[in-house]
């Protein structure tokens, strides 16, 4: 009787803990990361997650466009951990990227800026290096957002044809939520 009590305790525990563990956040996804020119080494102002010339900017630069994390728009402003998985040239913390576009390169799940993509390499010349890749090897994983100090940041569109229409933009949101319906 009491081998019996002790299977189905561990029964019990493994069928509690194993979801747990199986979803943990410190958990990376293995893909593809490439990069797009830009004569500045910024964002794109025309993202289509509506961000405008903020998009260039935010988070220093180091943003990315994703294909199927963009969720049909959903996506945007979440922020993800990537690191490439060349170890002589790759720094062991990668880049901290925040979407701020959809795209589809060469079955990637993110288009960097070069700033964001510079910044996966050890050093200058390691990021050189990887520039030549073109597309590499990537790992990811989503993150919590840092915005200094803010938790929320709403973009108003003023120049509305209709005087009766109120445009707003959530641009981003901090933690590892997303904005999925505003009311």
């Amino acid at each position: 009787m009491e081998l019996n009590f002790k299977y189905q305790l561990s029964l019990f525990c493994v069928t509690l803990l194993l979801p747990a563990l199986c979803t943990s956040q410190d958990s990376f996804t293995c893909s593809r990361a490439t990069y797009y020119g830009s004569p500045d080494c910024y964002g794109n102002p025309r993202g289509a997650c509506g961000f405008g010339e903020y998009g260039k900017t935010v988070n220093d630069g180091s943003v990315a466009g994703v294909s199927w994390l963009w969720k049909n728009g959903s996506g945007c402003g979440a922020c993800y951990q990537v690191r490439c998985k060349i170890p002589q040239f790759c720094d062991e913390n990668g880049a901290y990227v925040v979407v701020t576009d959809y795209g589809e390169g060469d079955r990637t799940d993110f288009i960097m800026s070069p700033r964001a993509y510079s910044r996966l390499g050890r050093n200058a010349d390691a990021s050189a290096e990887l520039f030549k890749y073109g597309v590499m090897d990537v790992e990811y994983r989503r993150v919590p957002c840092r915005y200094g100090g803010y938790n929320l940041l709403v973009k108003v569109h003023e120049h509305s044809r209709n005087p009766h229409y109120l445009a707003i933009v959530i641009l981003y949101l901090g933690g590892t939520y997303d904005v999925t319906a505003v009311e």
